[in-house]
């Protein structure tokens, strides 16, 4: 999911990032990774730790807390690292469950929430908010972007038009134009987003937004150098952005440009997504034969940990793995469609036709064909037979 930029908090990755909350995990094996933590001198960690232990002072002051989530969670979207978002939510403990919780706790658990993929818990959250606010301009954006990813586009419109007149024109045209273009308007929102960069001069993180949304559209256009152009500029004002770097790098695997993705992810062998498109370029490159089969087992070993752990928040990434690298179309689908039924995403509806295609199913190719009938959704990658004909 695409990371929207802030104005009280930071809107953390459902794909990228979330740490697990089911029963903890013990392992048998010695050999298990638990956790690969980020370097010491990493400087996001370095300021984390600083503010953490000022909220130890005075673990219910819901300022510093809310400063040590917002940190956290802005280091899980800059890293992919899911501890980040164990922390956050640690520090919101005492709040939790509190209805009555200041405005922008409320906002925060909602925003780890949504990256816990609990979204009905993140709407109740930014519901309960709204009733009290209804000019919330973070509110509206989070709870519109919560509402895209699970297929609620009306209601998701409404948002985004509530928040209009509250923000940049910018933040309002890039809000729209991630619901319209997965709702038969893609042309249109690609030329608004494309004046709303042209004439607005928002924040760094709010460009790196919109250009990413941008370079996404235009490539399930089939409009490649207009697709280049954007993710290229928004990396060029944010090289670490990993929601950026992994849809860069999908693009870059559609047009079997694999070296260019072994240079663009070579050092991220620590997110967990970014990993699997590092294994899928390296598959196809001879010269990397090594790299690739320690990449792979190593992701694979990832795979089978969430699962012991009982951790469902990568079904989308690993059924592709499934389908992609082991070859194993059945246990693809089986994966893709518990994906899809908590996010409906342009990457999971893809995932759950390429497993459909895959694996001969026909009940699946149905699901995919009705809801691009419905939707009026356009994809270049999906090709003719998934555009309801």
């Amino acid at each position: 999911m695409n990371l929207i930029p802030v104005f009280v908090a930071v809107i953390a990755t459902v794909a990228f990032a979330g740490p697990s909350q089911g029963a903890a995990f013990v392992p048998t094996d010695d050999a298990t990774v638990l956790e690969r933590l980020p370097s010491r001198g990493d400087p996001a960690l370095i300021e984390l730790r600083r503010q953490q232990i000022e909220l130890a002072k005075d673990a219910r002051d819901p300022r510093r807390a809310s400063l040590v989530a917002q940190r956290a969670i802005q280091a899980a979207r800059a890293s992919g690292d899911p501890r980040f978002l164990g922390q956050a939510q640690a520090a919101l403990m005492p709040w939790w469950s509190d209805d009555k919780a200041p405005g922008y706790v409320l906002t925060l658990r909602a925003t780890i929430k949504q990256s816990l993929h609990d979204f009905p818990g993140a709407l109740r959250d930014l519901d309960r908010l709204l009733e009290s606010e209804p000019a919330n301009a973070q509110a509206l954006l989070t709870r519109a972007t919560v509402l895209t990813v699970t297929g609620r586009y009306d209601e998701a419109k409404r948002d985004c038009t509530s928040l209009a007149p509250r923000v940049d024109a910018l933040v309002a045209t890039t809000c729209m134009a991630g619901v319209t273009s997965v709702t038969g308007d893609a042309e249109h929102a690609a030329r608004l987003l494309d004046d709303a960069l042209a004439t607005s001069s928002g924040p760094a993180e709010v460009r790196v937004w919109s250009q990413t949304l941008a370079g996404e559209i235009a490539a399930r256009l089939g409009d490649t150098a207009a697709a280049e152009r954007h993710f290229v500029g928004a990396l060029a004002t944010d090289a670490t952005d990993a929601y950026l770097k992994g849809a860069y790098a999908d693009f870059l695997l559609d047009q079997r440009r694999y070296a260019a993705v072994v240079a663009l992810l070579r050092n991220e062998t620590r997110n967990d997504a970014l990993l699997l498109r590092l294994v899928l370029a390296e598959k196809q490159l001879p010269e990397h034969a090594e790299t690739f089969t320690r990449h792979r087992d190593d992701l694979a070993a990832r795979f089978d940990a969430a699962r012991r752990r009982s951790d469902t928040l990568h079904l989308r990434e690993e059924a592709r793995f499934a389908l992609e690298i082991d070859g194993d179309a059945r246990r693809a689908l089986n994966l893709a469609r518990a994906n899809w039924a908590k996010q409906r995403e342009p990457a999971d509806l893809r995932i759950l036709a390429a497993a459909a295609d895959a694996a001969g199913d026909a009940d699946a190719r149905d699901v995919v064909a009705q809801w691009v009938a419905k939707t009026r959704y356009r994809d270049a990658a999906l090709g003719s037979a998934r555009k309801g004909t």
